[in-house]
């Protein structure tokens, strides 16, 4: 099982820490691998040689580098109504993709649109048939070039009311019909909507990879203050989530993505003692 932790309670979203020093700190945690995250710690300038120090570096600590990570589609949408804005998307999805390729990951993760962004009121608010129509257009037209640099689009399940169930991902994927674009699936994420076990009978081989973090139904279904800061506290049930991997021999990256929304209005990132903590938790999965 690869273990893995995500930048960003390591470094933070504008990248006060270098890629080498997460790093040195995940080898010395005895960490797998970590998710660098493009658009912060990565530039999306990135040039190929730079690129190539970093998975040299990793390399050279038997760090796994299999995936990437990105928030640019909250506001840069593939499934955007505005030409320019899609435009601007596909461009950064092209370039995210030679960038995973240069260092050495396997899958990117990409936001495939939203209906509406509830903590953010500056973006519009789209019909679910629009965004649909949209976002496949748009993967449609980028899975060849995934195919071709021999990287996988890994669309995640995130809060963008849209792509609800395991059952619409299948769907969803079934319509694009590539084996390069598949579901970054997030077990905490699916948590809000139904139990995340459900998911591997039905997508199978569409899982290219898969963060963990815990979700605490403390009112009704919850809401985003429902993501905490500790792994074991919440309805993920990690046993049986496990066990449906096994049966369908998913061999991927497993990822904490740890964002605390429990602390909001005082969420404050990057957080040394939560990654240190992530570090002793991953190690007990």
């Amino acid at each position: 099982m690869y273990k893995a932790l995500n930048y960003w309670v390591f470094g933070g979203f504008s990248g006060e820490k270098t890629p080498f020093e997460f790093i040195e700190w995940a080898a010395k945690k005895g960490l797998d691998g970590v998710e660098l995250t493009v658009g912060d710690v990565i530039s999306p300038d990135i040039t190929e040689e730079e690129c190539r120090k970093i998975a040299s570096f990793a390399s050279e600590h038997n760090i796994g580098l299999r995936t990437l990570a990105s928030g640019t589609g909250w506001n840069c949408s593939l499934a955007a109504v505005d030409p320019e804005e899609k435009k601007a998307a596909m461009r950064f999805v092209r370039k995210y993709l030679r960038i995973a390729s240069w260092i050495g990951a396997e899958t990117i993760l990409v936001v495939p649109g939203a209906t509406r962004v509830a903590w953010d009121p500056s973006r519009p608010v789209l019909p679910y048939k629009t965004v649909w129509d949209n976002s496949l257009e748009a993967l449609r037209e980028l899975a060849p070039e995934a195919e071709r640099i021999g990287v996988n689009i890994g669309l995640e399940n995130v809060w963008n009311r849209f792509l609800l169930s395991p059952m619409e991902w299948k769907l969803f994927l079934d319509q694009i019909d590539s084996p390069f674009v598949g579901m970054y699936f997030d077990a905490g994420n699916a948590c809000l909507n139904g139990r995340p076990q459900d998911y591997p009978a039905i997508l199978g081989n569409y899982i290219k990879a898969v963060h963990l973090k815990n979700f605490e139904e403390s009112d009704s279904a919850g809401g985003l203050h429902g993501y905490g800061d500790d792994l074991f506290k919440g309805v993920l049930n990690y046993e049986e989530l496990f066990d449906e991997f096994r049966k369908i021999s998913y061999s991927g990256p497993f990822t904490v993505e740890m964002i605390p929304f429990c602390r909001l209005p005082d969420l404050v990132l990057p957080d040394p003692a939560l990654a240190d903590k992530m570090a002793e938790q991953i190690a007990r999965l």
